[in-house]
């Protein structure tokens, strides 16, 4: 099987406030845009972001809703936490480490765009434990 390509669709309220968060700040590469929508390629996976006139709020915790990436090397979520921080973006959650010394260590940190959704970026020490390690019942924080 090819390798398949995600797709992911959320609300905005600002095509330009949008533009400004992921690709000036997050780096994502624009794509075909309309008065309604802009489609966005993070790291060759698709996001679109849909106008809406629904009235947007911030979720009051991470858990459950937010959408990701899981970057394979660790210079590449060092790379992107620097921009992130660089580009003066929204941290939801500050850089932290998961699981120490387990299996299923993990770097992580989440942002939050100008309309409340909610970005976690995560670096895995162990790559096995994205998928599997099943025995292993460690997911998320606790709320």
């Amino acid at each position: 099987m090819n390798q398949a390509i995600f797709h992911l669709a959320f609300p905005v309220a600002d095509i330009s406030q949008t533009k400004a968060f992921y690709v000036d700040g997050l780096g994502c590469i624009p794509g075909r845009e309309s008065p309604h929508a802009l489609i966005l390629n993070l790291y060759g996976h698709q996001l679109v972001a849909h106008i809406t006139k629904d009235d947007l709020t911030p979720q009051k915790a991470i858990y459950p809703r937010h959408f990701g990436i899981i970057l394979t090397k660790e210079e590449d979520w060092q790379e992107l936490l620097a921009r992130a921080k660089n580009k003066d973006l929204k941290f939801r959650e500050e850089p932290k480490n998961r699981f120490t010394d387990s299996i299923l260590e993990h770097c992580t940190f989440f942002l939050e765009d100008p309309f409340y959704n909610l970005i976690e970026f995560k670096y895995y020490h162990h790559p096995e434990a994205i998928f599997g390690n099943t025995e292993y019942t460690g997911v998320g924080d606790r709320i």
